[in-house]
């Protein structure tokens, strides 16, 4: 059976977060050939009252067909953004009408927030003690209202296991993109984002979407020495190496670069190595040692430290997920 996927419509739903499940989840489809084309998703909308209208922020209502007990069906739950929470927002509970509806949850379903989504969770008890993610611009007001949350305002999203949540908006593409990718593997992540015309992994956090100071228009950007840096991962790479690219000191590339992307060349060459090295796994039958190699990290050792850090599994533990029984898996 496909993995049951349940995303709550609250009032005051952004309706642009709501479709987002839909757009990714209800458009993965198996690529193996036992399972080609084979919906590995059932996507449902509910409320937390009978089925029937729900406001959005926008100037239309939604029908929403499921009332709450469809959450006691689901594999998934996801909250979308909503900037009508009450005193979710404002004291940090739940309503009678969202405990109830969330009464309906059975333990060890798997719980998603899209940016102020997050609020819901945390009043939920489910991020206590958990690092988590939302909106950059309501970072600080979620951090002083759930202290026992570990708030990380700089990512795209985080993934801690049973609990994900994303920051504001198009992240929400990003952690359910990243959903597919790890219940599924790579190449169907991939499938679903060259369908929906956006990129199957984006760089960077929420640094580069921060308003500042726009800079000088008659200054050159970091993209060449990105690209060039693409086509070198294999090889030893130094910062003066790419600001040689773009014709800059590398005290200004560097500047540049962080303005361009909201982290530093050097992360986003780890981050890079990292993503090939991904690939490499799980889809080339390459040696631990060739895959070091390939990405850039030279030594098995090193890729075993890169790969842990930003991933929290070992190159072999890695493969075995995504070479496995990926198409077994919900």
């Amino acid at each position: 059976m496909p993995h049951r996927v349940v995303v709550l419509a609250l009032d005051g739903v952004l309706p642009f977060e709501l479709g987002i499940a839909q757009r990714i989840f209800g458009r993965s489809l198996g690529i193996e050939p036992r399972d080609r084309g084979a919906k590995l998703y059932d996507v449902t909308t509910c409320s937390v009252r009978p089925p029937g209208p729900v406001a959005t922020d926008a100037d239309f209502t939604i029908a929403v067909e499921h009332g709450p007990e469809a959450l006691a069906t689901a594999d998934t739950v996801v909250i979308p953004a909503s900037y009508e929470l009450g005193p979710v927002y404002s004291e940090g509970r739940l309503t009678d009408e969202l405990a109830a509806a969330f009464a309906y949850i059975r333990p060890g379903t798997r719980m998603v927030s899209i940016c102020t989504g997050g609020y819901v969770l945390a009043a939920a008890g489910y991020l206590d003690g958990r690092p988590a993610t939302t909106h950059w611009s309501s970072a600080e007001h979620f951090q002083a209202l759930f202290p026992a949350v570990r708030v990380d305002p700089d990512v795209l999203f985080i993934d801690d296991g049973d609990v994900l949540t994303s920051a504001g908006v198009a992240a929400g593409i990003d952690l359910c993109l990243h959903i597919v990718r790890r219940d599924h593997g790579t190449a169907v992540a991939n499938d679903v984002a060259r369908r929906t015309v956006v990129p199957p992994h984006r760089d960077g956090g929420q640094a580069q979407y921060i308003q500042r100071p726009v800079p000088d228009a008659q200054l050159a950007g970091t993209t060449t020495a990105r690209a060039w840096a693409l086509g070198q991962l294999e090889r030893p790479i130094l910062l003066r190496d790419m600001a040689q690219q773009e014709s800059m000191s590398v005290r200004t590339f560097t500047r540049r670069f962080r303005e361009e992307v909201g982290i530093s060349p050097v992360q986003w060459l780890t981050q890079q190595r990292v993503e090939r090295a991904r690939q490499l796994l799980e889809s080339t039958d390459l040696s631990i040692d060739q895959v070091a190699r390939k990405a850039g990290f030279g030594t098995p050792t090193s890729l075993r430290q890169h790969l842990q850090a930003a991933l929290g599994v070992s190159p072999t533990g890695y493969r075995r997920t995504f070479r496995a029984t990926a198409g077994d898996r919900c």
